[in-house]
């Protein structure tokens, strides 16, 4: 991918993050996001983990068919970016690409630790900011986040 493709992207996925805002987010909104998630994943039959968070809690966790408890251990190393940075895994990483680091070294975190992958994505309530994550993981890291937007569209539409 170029440098222009990247920076293309970057501005992509900054847009809808700006547009994926909740009208609320409680806890039970949260498992039905993650059971719309698994709703999705399995009609299409992925292999993914699936996470949801509210204020640091887990509120939902299932794993489906063909994934392993490395696909859990890739959610905490995801989750653990959206909440230092306040951005989704994926678009994190990428704005250290665009800039040619490594995001690891550029910000000396161990990547047993922090993954900037796509498959995490804060939850951002209107007038409040962000108040949980949500996260796929078993994916290519694109299609992890592309799915994560997907299902939050999705959602928010119900909530309209």
């Amino acid at each position: 991918m170029s440098t222009d493709d990247v920076a293309a992207l970057v501005a992509e996925i900054e847009g809808a993050e700006r547009e994926l805002v909740l009208r609320r987010f409680t806890h039970d909104d949260a498992w039905r996001l993650g059971c719309l998630l698994v709703e999705l994943a399995t009609e299409r039959a992925l292999p993914v983990t699936i996470d949801v968070r509210k204020a640091g809690q887990q509120v939902f966790h299932a794993a489906r068919e063909g994934t392993t408890a490395d696909n859990d251990s890739w959610v905490e190393r995801k989750v653990r970016v959206v909440e230092r940075f306040g951005a989704s895994s994926y678009l994190v990483g990428l704005r250290a690409r665009a800039k040619g680091h490594d995001f690891n070294a550029l910000h000396q975190l161990p990547l047993q630790e922090y993954a900037a992958h796509g498959g995490a994505v804060p939850v951002r309530v209107d007038g409040v900011g962000a108040v949980g994550v949500v996260t796929v993981s078993g994916l290519a890291q694109g299609d992890d986040h592309a799915l994560v937007v997907e299902a939050l569209r999705t959602f928010a539409a119900t909530l309209a």
